[in-house]
């Protein structure tokens, strides 16, 4: 099975414009989040969508395939399409670009469910919610599965409510969804054809679009973590854990 791994990495951020190409640790951010892709057991090849040059190029001088895309794409998701639309391959990962410290492990974990079940068509990760401040934060996403693992809702709401205020374990866990997504190329074709759906726009989580479908989506539950950046205080935050060598898959972010 052939898996392709993209990452999507576009320049003008509004929180942090050209944050692909900030320095960390020596290196350009994207190095970062491709090299820890490299190292997935799954993956047989990574490459860089983006929209500008100035990141193309710098890509390309660390040795790594890059792909220049419409810059009018409104996702990461339209752009993975246009980049590998010339590309054979039976799986699409979805890395995000601004993941510097990915466990290669975690993408491993998303593939994985693929390679038993032909008739699967979308997979992405969740974690379990430790920190209760997550739970009422609308940046970090929830979902809500059913008994076989599959997303039943994602919500910037703390889903699932419990009456009692008590924490279960098992489904009624709260968990912490992590953007890291698995597509069929086919599927991942006919998703990017879609219009934005009612739920999708609402929450503004482009998941809800195939859930809105009818498309099941497979969620693994992973003990790793990653740390995200979206501003320079992040970044500074994941130069620290990296000279303080702090940081291990499985940390909580």
């Amino acid at each position: 099975m052939k898996v392709v791994a993209v990452i999507p990495a576009r320049y003008a951020s509004s929180r942090f414009p050209g944050k692909a190409l900030a320095d960390l640790a020596g290196k350009p951010m994207v190095q970062h989040v491709v090299e820890r892709t490299a190292q997935a057991k799954t993956v047989g090849r990574v490459l860089v969508a983006t929209d500008d040059e100035r990141i193309a190029a710098a890509v390309r001088a660390f040795g790594t395939e890059a792909v220049l895309t419409d810059p009018g794409h409104p996702s990461g998701t339209d752009r993975i399409a246009e980049a590998i639309r010339e590309i054979p391959c039976d799986l699409v990962v979805n890395v995000q670009g601004d993941e510097p410290l990915l466990p290669p492990a975690m993408v491993d974990e998303a593939v994985e469910p693929f390679l038993g079940d032909p008739a699967l068509e979308m997979g992405t990760v969740c974690r379990a919610i430790e920190d209760p401040r997550d739970l009422a934060d609308p940046n970090v996403v929830k979902v809500v599965r059913d008994l076989e693992g599959y997303a039943l809702y994602f919500s910037r709401s703390p889903v699932p409510h419990s009456r009692d205020g008590q924490r279960r374990a098992g489904g009624a866990q709260p968990c912490k969804h992590i953007g890291l997504y698995v597509y069929r190329r086919a599927f991942l074709f006919r998703f990017t054809a879609w219009k934005p759906t009612p739920l999708e726009e609402a929450e503004r989580l482009e998941q809800l679009r195939a859930l809105e479908h009818g498309v099941r989506i497979r969620v693994v539950e992973t003990r790793h973590d990653s740390v995200g950046v979206d501003t320079p205080d992040d970044l500074a935050r994941v130069q620290r854990l990296l000279e303080r060598r702090a940081w291990t898959p499985s940390s909580s972010s």
